[in-house]
Parts: C-alpha cells; sequence; structure tokens
C-alpha cells in the first residue's frame, strides 16, 4: 500500500492485504514475550466460562500483526507516527484468519523530508466482521532512499518496478 514518496500518495487511495491465521503458537508465544497470561489468552477452562466461551488472542498481538500486514516499501517508509481512535471492535479467536484493509484519510506535510500519511486501518476476519479499527500514522519520505549495497542488477530491477512484486 506504501510503495511510493509522499507526493505521489493521494486521499482514497486503498489496500489490502494477504490473509494470515492467529494461531495457537501465536497466542502461546505473545504471553511468553510480554507476561500476558491473563487466563482469557492462557486457560481454555477459564475461557469456556468467559463471555465468548473460549480463548482470545490478545488485542495488543492483533493490532502488532494487522499493521505489519500493511504492504510497506522500506525505502520510503521512515517511521511509525501514532495511533489514534483504536478500537477492538469483535474478538479475535484462535485460529481466525485476519485481512488488513487501508485508506488513506489525511496527508499532511511535516517537513522538507517527510509528510504523515495517516490510513484508516481494519482488521477484518474470515467472517467478514471488522475486528479493529484505527487511524494509523506512518512518517513517509518525499524521496526514496537509495538501496545502499545493492548489486546493480537488483538495483535495476527496483528502478523499473518500484519496489512492487510482480
Amino acid at each position: 500500500m506504501i510503495r511510493h514518496p509522499f507526493g505521489e500518495l493521494s486521499l482514497g487511495q486503498t489496500g489490502v492485504s494477504s490473509g494470515r491465521t492467529m494461531t495457537e503458537t501465536d497466542v502461546v508465544n505473545f504471553c511468553m514475550l510480554t507476561g500476558n497470561w491473563l487466563e482469557l489468552h492462557s486457560n481454555i477452562e477459564h475461557a469456556k466460562e468467559a463471555i465468548y466461551g473460549q480463548r482470545l488472542v490478545q488485542g495488543s498481538l492483533v493490532f502488532s500483526i494487522v499493521n505489519a500486514m500493511i504492504p510497506f516499501d522500506s525505502s520510503v517508509l521512515a517511521a511509525f507516527y501514532g495511533c489514534d481512535k483504536l478500537r477492538f471492535l469483535r474478538p479475535t479467536f484462535i485460529n481466525d484468519t485476519l485481512w488488513a484493509r487501508v485508506e488513506i484519510v489525511n496527508l499532511k506535510d511535516h517537513d522538507e523530508k517527510h509528510g504523515v500519511v495517516t490510513s484508516k486501518l481494519e482488521g477484518i476476519n474470515q467472517r467478514d466482521e471488522t475486528v479493529l479499527r484505527c487511524e494509523f500514522s506512518l512518517l513517509i519520505r518525499k524521496t526514496r532512499l537509495d538501496r545502499p549495497g545493492e548489486p546493480a542488477k537488483i538495483r535495476a530491477a527496483h528502478d523499473k518496478t518500484h519496489g512492487e512484486n510482480a
């Protein structure tokens, strides 16, 4: 989605990612990484008696994965700038498959080298439910970075396709 320098982006541009299934391994690894062992995530018996009757994927994991599913070109992405109005609208369960959908809703000049691109980011599951919605902002370069160290043939291929895959 964000594959072009700031000046080549426009309001209303959209993009959709490939799908990704949230697994048991994802949940357990995230519990280990964060120390978030809440029983809604880690205890099957407890979760059976909770509101949804099964374990939930951690919201912070859902957000981390959904925003990382947006296709970026690292030659134009400078930094994650911020997130506003983050809401988890539906639960995400183990074995749910998610897609990211984005639409550029604001373009703001930042400085001589960067602009801020704000997108409406949504996580959509296989049941066509929106599980997550937020305004996701990135600091985007106005000119593409050179790719130091790339062999000439690779650089030429990037220049020809502007970093887009076939």
